[in-house]
């Protein structure tokens, strides 16, 4: 029973874990490493061959958080692919994530059971385990590599694509009894990527209308709504037997293209929450793994990896993108950069829950080589994208743009409309004299709004918005009076505004 002394150790434990793991996001972005290893590190130290000796074996529990942590990342790196990058290249991804995937299943399980000796159910478990893109490793690496968008795109979109039939494949061939005929396995996955993106396409859409269509109450309501609306597709998809995954991916990137109110704060919001999830998930799976049983699986590791990376990556990659004649170069980079991560390791607690056997065995082969190939391939590949002379640091970035709160400058927002038979009629901008420190920001006319000059006239119907400091308030107040009352020469005529209705 978790009682409220439990609560307080517990939530004491968990913020210092989550203060080193900020501080090491430095170490491991100055390294190049991607910061998965350094928190899977802290959940090995945590472990029970490790300095706080906590033992933790729940396979279930870590599958859970770890799909709940996966839907996170999924949405957070949906918010941020922008649509104009990966339209170009979107057939490319999308044949990679499928028949990509396909090529390298077959290649990685063949050599796991003619060269390590495993069952074919245990080879295509770890075949269909580590041939998918890590989403997490491949946002957090290529965002910091000034790549051609194309590239960047094409990468990540076939990262967030290829975590669905992967999942499918796994659980196919983790469930008891022979898996069906080929085609049927086929049509399954088709069928649920289908299902998938139709919920993920609709409830981005309804999502983005109803909030670009609903004034919430406070700007901090709409980094909760959009993150809820993302969950709310992968649920939706999960429940009708679709592919959530792909549903919650492909409902965030509508939303990151829907240009939402405040989305800034929106991105940091959906961010900080990645970084907690992958956090979460790469602590709990270093608990997870028991060190002092790894030295058994650490050659087989070896072999599987040096396959995966050196040939199936390669030719998966070489025949997906023939017919669309990507240059070799880039070919070259995307067959380097298929970053494996925390999801290979989550999926591989699958068949540890379903009973499968020899599960253990699999388990800490995909531990294994993810984290040596992640270290080899990491650190590696900016140094490959300038070898190869792709990307030169020239390509436009995005500047986060937010308005900045009046609270905050102590400033007020005015609007102020131009009746008929008032003096304001065929005053310009400019002879309206606002003290310093209040301006004419916007005109509304005839529902059209447009940043005035100094020159405009201003006209019967005219809406005005005005931004003053606190300190003059008052006196641009009186001032836009007096002008509705004496005209352009008012104060001049003894007109000040003092005595006219607000």
């Amino acid at each position: 029973m978790l009682t409220v002394d439990h609560l307080n150790q517990l939530l004491l434990v968990c913020s210092l874990v989550l203060l080193v793991a900020v501080a090491a996001v430095r170490i491991s972005s100055r390294s190049g490493l991607p910061s998965l290893l350094v928190y899977l590190g802290i959940g090995i130290l945590m472990g029970q061959d490790g300095i706080a000796k906590i033992h933790f074996s729940d396979t279930e529990l870590t599958q859970v958080i770890g799909y709940a942590a996966l839907v996170v990342i999924l949405a957070e790196g949906g918010l941020g692919t922008k649509w104009k990058e990966i339209k170009p290249s979107l057939t490319a991804a999308s044949t990679l994530a499928l028949f990509g995937v396909a090529v390298s299943v077959g290649v990685t399980a063949s050599a796991a059971h003619f060269l390590v000796g495993l069952e074919w159910r245990q080879a295509l478990i770890i075949g269909a385990v580590v041939s998918s893109t890590d989403a997490a490793a491949v946002f957090s690496v290529l965002r910091r590599i000034p790549l051609p968008a194309r590239v960047t795109g094409m990468l990540e979109a076939e990262s967030g694509f290829n975590d669905a039939p992967v999942v499918i494949l796994v659980i196919a061939f983790s469930a008891v009894g022979p898996v069906e005929h080929w085609y049927v396995l086929l049509g399954e996955i088709l069928l649920e990527l289908a299902i998938g993106a139709a919920i993920g396409l609709a409830v981005g859409w309804l999502g983005a209308w109803g909030l670009r269509h609903v004034a919430l109450p406070a700007s901090g309501l709409y980094p909760i709504a959009v993150m809820a609306i993302a969950v709310t597709a992968y649920a939706a998809g999960a429940l009708v037997h679709g592919s959530g995954f792909l549903a919650v991916y492909l409902a965030s990137m509508v939303l990151g293209n829907a240009k939402l109110p405040h989305w800034p704060a929106t991105r940091g919001f959906a961010e900080g929450l990645g970084w907690i999830a992958q956090i979460g998930m790469f602590v709990l799976l270093g608990l997870l793994v028991t060190p002092h049983d790894l030295g058994d699986d650490f050659l087989p590791a070896m072999v599987i990896g040096l396959v995966l990376t050196l040939v199936a990556r390669p030719l998966s990659v070489v025949l997906s993108l023939a017919p669309f004649r990507v240059p070799w170069r880039e070919q070259a980079l995307m067959s380097w950069a298929g970053l494996r991560g925390a999801v290979p390791i989550i999926l591989a607690t699958i068949p540890m829950v379903k009973g499968v056997d020899g599960s253990r065995h699999v388990f800490n082969i995909v531990f294994v080589l993810v984290v040596v190939f992640t270290l080899v391939q990491g650190p590696t590949l900016p140094w490959l994208a300038r070898t190869l002379k792709l990307g030169d640091g020239t390509e436009a970035a995005d500047l986060g743009i937010e308005s900045a709160p009046l609270e905050r400058l102590r400033g007020h927002l005015l609007s102020f409309e131009i009746p008929e038979g008032s003096r304001m009629h065929g005053v310009e901008v400019g002879e309206l004299r606002l003290p310093a420190g209040a301006g004419v920001t916007l005109v509304v006319r005839d529902g059209k709004s447009f940043v005035p000059m100094p020159t405009t006239v201003l006209r019967h119907g005219d809406e005005l918005l005005v931004v003053t400091i606190d300190p003059v308030r008052d006196a641009a107040e009186r001032r836009l009076r007096a002008v509705a009352q004496g005209g352009k020469l008012a104060g001049w005529l003894g007109t000040n505004g003092a005595g006219a209705e607000h």
